[in-house]
């Protein structure tokens, strides 16, 4: 294997190998075998790159195979397109969830002023924004996440994009 820095890295960030296990969603045992030089694939390197938050390249002091530093170029396009992939559908969903938000305000506002609903129809507005939001949260925490995980596996989470 090429020389490794993943224990240097690991080190300037003040975390334990079983902090680093846990924070990539790898073993301790596999965090032995990197920081020993064994190795390992791709997808688990890009798990600790992920952690660590550097570029994959940036685990190794020197790439000693042409095919290796291939293999590293590859997975980080590779990386990259599955994370825009996964925000693009992220995107998608919060633009039907504010298109369908649009609605449900323009149709509160044309029926308080039209219709003899009384006071308590503006409470639509909130109540769409307010626990939308929080169905919306909760969709993603408790299902979608885990698809988008297996559909993009070298991708994760983007809770920027859910505000």
């Amino acid at each position: 294997m090429n020389e490794s820095r993943i224990a240097e890295l690991r080190r300037v960030k003040g975390w334990t190998q079983e902090r680093l296990a846990t924070e990539s969603g790898i073993t301790v045992r596999t965090v032995q075998r990197l920081e020993a030089g064994n190795d390992a694939s791709l997808e688990t390197i890009s798990l600790v790159a992920k952690a660590l938050d550097v570029q994959v390249g940036d685990l190794f002091k020197s790439v000693q195979t042409p095919k290796f530093s291939e293999a590293v170029d590859g997975l980080e396009a590779r990386t990259q397109a599955d994370q825009e992939r996964r925000d693009s559908v992220i995107k998608g969903i919060l633009l039907v969830f504010r298109g369908l938000g649009i609605l449900v305000t323009f149709g509160t506002v044309i029926l308080a002023t039209t219709g003899n609903f009384g006071w308590y129809i503006w409470l639509l507005i909130p109540a769409y924004w307010g626990v939308g939001n929080l169905l919306l949260e909760a969709v993603f925490r408790l299902s979608l996440d885990s698809k988008l995980d297996a559909k993009y596996p070298l991708s994760t989470p983007n809770r920027k994009l859910l505000g």
